[in-house]
């Protein structure tokens, strides 16, 4: 065979194969499809599924028109030393006018007027304002601007009721017509990591609508003795700012489930709303008597920490610890002593401070409580009768020459034995019984302990402490690791005192 016939045969077997192998692979129902070839088929004959990300936008047509702007004016001294002063506080939540203006040409003239801008929300259609105590409290004059933008209206509002411990106000303004208002929720149902919706007026930029989520609850910051025993924050995310106090936190249904309190100046993103249901319990004493009326026992209590629990030798962290007891008060009356836990009033178990205050506090005074405790590993019932809370003891119910001391070996203090000279130099009455601490190291077992000069110990686990000898005898049995309880009473401004436990670790 010729090479030119030979190079045709094989040109013409290769297009043989070729096209036999076309056949063979064609759609003809005589080979079965591969899972990998319906797969393929299905999944892009199959639709996209969108993702709906959420719109605040009926929410804010809702409520916005509910949610008012506060203007407060206040004659205030120059000289007076003021918690707002300068939005210096870390938890200063007004805006205050920067059109204001001193008051007065005469140089001898300290007073002036300042004007400062909050938020608020209607409650009720016939007016009815919810907003913080801050914003109305000392207020000469209270302006309420309400309605949709480019057709507001101003009204003069009245102070129906204030209550400085939740801070929480109630006021009210006049309509001829009824006025929208925003729906009250359950702020006991909220968890964190649910949507939060902030609308004020910060800045005095008017319906500002910010959005978040729940970021803790329960939170406590301390902001004053009037609020300490009864805060229990919901802290959020959605930025917040100057203006927004008073205004309403919203879950995503639209439903009002905090009042915007306070926030953190130096933090980025903290702010910090009243529980609505703190509000709802006590708008009826607002709305009909003005103020809030509060039953109280007269003991400063504290959570069971696991230093408690193994001092004390409780046998959980459950109930409430008593650190002191004010003589003459309900609780002393009844026989309840400092040291001992409270496990339960009348059929309410008490797991924590909150659960006791919250309890206590919605008693009407007058009223006889079944208390529960247990003292030295006893249990024991006794019965008390609330009295009405002091408006100025609202954190009562909760928290010679200098001679060396040897404790001071060991807890790194000093401490002396009270001469009338101790006593006037540190403002300690005569009817009080024990030693003064006179030096604390600041690295030391003391000032782990919270002890600081001035402070006068008159206990040591449960002993009578009346002189330094006691207390070094106290001190020098314990052995290293084992936990000291020292009852202490400190003194402030006023002669006025508080008695609490120390509780020191031996090195």
């Amino acid at each position: 065979m010729t090479p030119i016939k030979r190079n045709a045969s094989i040109v013409a077997i290769i297009i043989a194969s070729i096209a036999f192998g076309m056949i063979l692979t064609a759609d003809l129902g005589l080979m079965k499809k591969s899972d990998a070839q319906q797969i393929t088929q299905q999944s892009t004959s199959a639709p996209l599924t969108a993702v709906t990300i959420p719109s605040f936008a009926s929410l804010a047509d809702r409520v916005m028109p509910a949610v008012v702007s506060i203007t407060t004016t206040e004659v205030v001294k120059e000289s007076a030393q003021r918690r707002r002063g300068g939005g210096v506080d870390p938890f200063d939540f007004f805006f205050p006018d920067p059109r204001r203006r001193p008051g007065g040409a005469d140089p001898d003239d300290d007073e002036r007027k300042e004007i400062s801008g909050a938020s608020g929300f209607i409650i009720s259609p016939d007016g009815y304002i919810l907003t913080n105590n801050h914003v109305v409290e000392g207020a000469t004059e209270v302006k309420v601007q309400y309605g949709p933008e480019g057709a507001t209206t101003t009204a003069s509002a009245k102070i129906i009721g204030r209550d400085p411990a939740t801070d929480i106000a109630l006021i009210k303004i006049e309509s001829k017509s009824a006025l929208p208002t925003v729906t009250l929720g359950n702020s006991d149902n909220i968890r964190v990591g649910d949507w939060a919706v902030a609308i004020g007026n910060p800045l005095q930029f008017e319906n500002t609508l910010t959005v978040g989520v729940i970021s803790g609850r329960g939170r406590s910051l301390n902001i004053s003795d009037q609020t300490t025993s009864f805060e229990n924050f919901i802290q959020t995310d959605a930025a917040i700012n100057q203006g927004n106090s008073g205004g309403p936190l919203l879950n995503i249904n639209g439903e009002v489930v905090g009042i915007n309190t306070a926030i953190r100046a130096y933090a980025q993103n903290l702010g910090f709303a009243t529980p609505i249901n703190i509000a709802k319990s006590i708008l009826p004493q607002l709305r009909d008597a003005g103020k809030v009326t509060r039953g109280y026992l007269g003991i400063r209590v504290a959570n069971i920490d696991t230093v408690r629990r193994e001092a004390f030798n409780l046998p959980s962290t459950q109930g409430v610890f008593v650190e002191s007891v004010e003589e003459g008060k309900p609780a002393d009356k009844a026989g309840i002593q400092h040291g001992d836990v409270i496990m339960q009033i009348d059929e309410k178990p008490i797991r924590n401070m909150r659960d006791l205050i919250d309890y206590v506090s919605s008693q009407p005074p007058g009223t006889s409580l079944k208390v529960s405790l247990v003292r030295n590993g006893d249990r024991r019932t006794v019965n008390a009768r609330t009295a009405e809370r002091p408006g100025s003891n609202d954190d009562d119910e909760e928290e010679t020459s200098s001679t060396e001391s040897p404790t001071r070996n060991k807890l790194g203090m000093s401490a002396q034995e009270l001469t009338p000279s101790i006593r006037q130099q540190y403002g300690i009455g005569d009817a009080v019984r024990g030693v003064v601490v006179t030096n604390v190291k600041q690295v030391s077992a003391a000032a782990d302990a919270g002890l600081t000069e001035g402070d006068v110990i008159t206990e040591v686990n449960g002993r009578r402490i009346t002189s330094t000898s006691d207390l070094r005898e106290a001190i020098e049995r314990a052995q290293s690791g084992q936990y000291v309880r020292m009852y202490v009473t400190r003194f402030g401004r006023g002669g006025r005192s508080q008695s609490f436990f120390a509780i020191a670790q031996i090195p």
